[in-house]
């Protein structure tokens, strides 16, 4: 099989497409979608967002030391696209999307009430890597819809349906295929 050398760049897909909630010290608020976020620590569980200097939310998260990750759906679809391509210096986001701010542990930065998942983060460090600043945070608190959860009390992904990111385009995850582990797991003995 031949394979094409490109030149260097992000070729990490999908993404998860999230909304990035935030707010100042004026109590200013506003949402952006942001693709480059992710985990970086488990113990202690630490995430990051990286944003361009230029975005509205930007001086925001920097002022505050805050930021809330809020995951998307397929019903977010729309919503996810507007706020990462109009600018909140313009327009409320919340009021034009119909989103809801949601007051969590945070001082400064609202949850989206939509979303399925909440994380609350608090700024620890930013590094200044070029086009983008990375925000290192450590995480608050997480917040998950009821709705969203199985008659065993987890998490349940393909009921939230969520939206992921790849070049350039939105889509749904697809289906479930197996679990952490599942390659070397027993296979249990029928009776």
């Amino acid at each position: 099989m031949a394979k094409q050398q490109w030149k260097p760049g992000n070729m990490v897909y999908p993404l998860p497409a999230v909304l990035v909630s935030c707010g100042d010290k004026e109590g200013n608020i506003n949402v952006m979608t942001a693709a480059w976020t992710g985990t970086i620590c488990s113990d202690p569980a630490m995430v990051y967002v990286s944003i361009r200097k230029s975005r509205y939310s930007h001086h925001m998260i920097k002022e505050s030391g805050q930021f809330c990750i809020n995951l998307t759906t397929e019903d977010l679809a729309y919503a996810t696209d507007f706020a990462g391509v109009r600018s909140g210096r313009d327009m409320d986001k919340f009021k034009t999307l119909r989103l809801t701010p949601v007051k969590g542990t945070l001082k400064y930065a609202p949850m989206i009430d939509e979303s399925p998942v909440c994380i609350e983060c608090e700024v620890t460090q930013i590094l200044e890597l070029g086009s983008h600043d990375m925000f290192m945070a450590k995480v608050a608190a997480v917040h998950a819809d009821e709705k969203y959860m199985d008659v065993n009390g987890r998490f349940d992904l393909e009921k939230a349906k969520p939206l992921i990111y790849s070049h350039g385009q939105y889509y749904g995850t697809g289906r479930h295929i197996g679990k952490f582990g599942y390659s070397v797991e027993k296979k249990k003995k029928k009776n």
